[in-house]
């Protein structure tokens, strides 16, 4: 008897254990989750990634006469590492001079040519006054025998005489003439020398230039500060063989780390929320436990394509306030921009609004034990709440997850009507097939489609009067063919 109870309360025990632990699995299954309507403070922000970088930099650049030259890319051979400290006149790199060494040797040649062009200039200009100043002088002899002559033929006849004096005449006219010529000439010969030697000047400075140029491919620090290499237009840091544009010839930074900023980009959704002078909370990947201040300084007005992207972004800069030691550039931002801040207003999680053909934005309310489908009126939201506008009230319990056996209308309010998005009128179906007679007394069918195009007509073989499909006249009932009355036109067809 007594080993028949102690059964039988084992058995007991058994099955009340299963059902309570069945009932507490059913109800765990059974729970909705479930938020309130809470009342306070609420802010609409945008959450970005960014980039910390100094806000003031000294750049450490390239020689920028290079472009003189024909040099249009240079390609670094050395550079000192990222982060290193420097003080001023310290190595920073060493570009490479093999394009510019072949540059300075066609100078070279080039400079060999001017001086020769030079000395062969001088020589001819010094050989054709020399030979200029000699005509003269036989020119001048010339005269003087001509004067000797006449003065001895004044016993001669009178024609004798004349002859000499027209002699005379024209060895004065002629060493009158060869000195003038022999001016023009001289400042002839003095311009010529000028322009040799404005060349020989132009080709002597460029390849002195290039001398001292080639000195200035070891670039040194102009400032003390730490080394941070610049980012090309792919985003990717220049280092030891990248190349740099000598219209761009900035090989790395100096960056000022006593203030710091974060460039970040904005999508072109958000974009029109952010403004000038608003409050940024930013916070560190480095040291998650550290939380800084900023404030946005510049929203660019042109939109740009980041690499591996299709959306259209714009950059943001927020200025970090205040000073921090553990700042760095480069270092992994996030922020949040806090765009706007409602003081006591309603919100609720974004889980727990639905919505209905698109029109009408409801939640799933409690009300004692009954579920009701309540509309409501939205307001801003961010990433996680919604303000509410109407239609709720503070301390309301609604569902975040779909109750289940809900069912009824959606309980309207009064503050959206005139304000819900009509459903877009339902076009009418088009008959697929068409009966149409014609003027004759044919009738044919034309199928359609829903788009309201038909096809080729097909002739109905009960129309009276009509053609068959053959193309020949069908006889009437008296066994006789009507004849085409002559000058008759054709029965119309249908427009398809």
């Amino acid at each position: 008897m007594k080993k028949t109870i102690i059964i039988s309360g084992s058995v007991l025990v058994v099955f009340l254990i299963s059902f309570f632990v069945y009932k507490s699995k059913t109800k765990k299954d059974a729970v909705d989750i479930s938020a309130t309507v809470k009342r306070g403070t609420f802010k609409v922000e945008i959450e970005t990634t960014g980039e910390l970088e100094a806000k003031n930099s000294v750049r450490i650049v390239a020689p920028n006469q290079l472009r003189e030259y024909r040099i249009n890319n240079l390609t670094i051979q050395d550079i000192v590492s990222e982060g290193t400290v420097v003080e001023k006149g310290d190595w920073i790199a060493t570009l490479d001079r093999s394009e510019f060494q072949g540059r300075i040797k066609d100078k070279e040649i080039e400079l060999e040519k001017a001086q020769a062009g030079f000395i062969q200039t001088q020589l001819d200009t010094t050989l054709q006054m020399r030979q200029a100043r000699d005509e003269l002088i036989n020119l001048r002899y010339n005269v003087e025998e001509m004067k000797i002559v006449l003065e001895q033929s004044k016993f001669e006849p009178p024609a004798t005489i004349k002859q000499n004096e027209i002699n005379l005449e024209k060895s004065e006219r002629a060493l009158k003439q060869a000195q003038e010529n022999y001016k023009i000439r001289r400042q002839q010969n003095i311009e010529k020398m000028r322009t040799v030697n404005a060349e020989l000047r132009k080709v002597q400075n460029e390849y002195n230039g290039m001398m001292t140029l080639n000195s200035a491919f070891s670039i040194v620090a102009p400032e003390p500060g730490m080394v941070i290499y610049r980012k090309g237009w792919d985003n990717k840091p220049i280092k030891a063989g990248s190349q740099i544009s000598t219209w761009d010839p900035v090989v790395a930074t100096l960056p000022d780390l006593s203030t710091m900023m974060s460039k970040t980009y904005v999508n072109e959704v958000d974009v029109r929320k952010v403004k000038r002078g608003q409050k940024v909370e930013i916070g560190l990947d480095a040291y998650p436990d550290k939380k800084l201040a900023g404030v946005v300084t510049n929203v660019a007005n042109v939109g740009e394509q980041r690499p591996n992207s299709d959306a259209k972004v714009f950059q943001v800069d927020v200025e970090i306030a205040g000073t921090d030691p553990s700042l760095r550039p480069a270092m992994t931002t996030s922020n949040r921009i806090i765009t706007m801040v409602f003081d006591s207003v309603l919100y609720v999680p974004l889980e727990c609004l639905h919505s209905l053909a698109d029109t009408i934005t409801f939640v799933y309310k409690r009300e004692g034990i009954t579920t009701v489908k309540q509309e409501i009126m939205l307001g801003e939201t961010n990433a996680n709440d919604a303000i509410i506008l109407a239609g709720l009230s503070e301390g309301d319990r609604l569902f975040m997850s779909l109750p289940s056996g809900v069912t009824g209308d959606v309980r309207l309010i009064p503050e959206m009507n005139g304000k819900r998005k009509k459903p877009e009128p339902q076009q009418p179906e088009l008959p697929l097939e068409q009966t149409i007679t014609l003027p004759n007394g044919q009738v044919i069918k034309v199928s359609g489609n829903n788009s309201g195009q038909f096809g080729a007509p097909s002739v109905n073989q009960q129309g009276r009067g009509g053609m068959q499909q053959d193309g020949q006249q069908r006889p009437r009932g008296d066994g006789q063919q009507r004849p085409r009355q002559q000058g008759s036109q054709p029965a119309a067809q249908p427009r398809q």
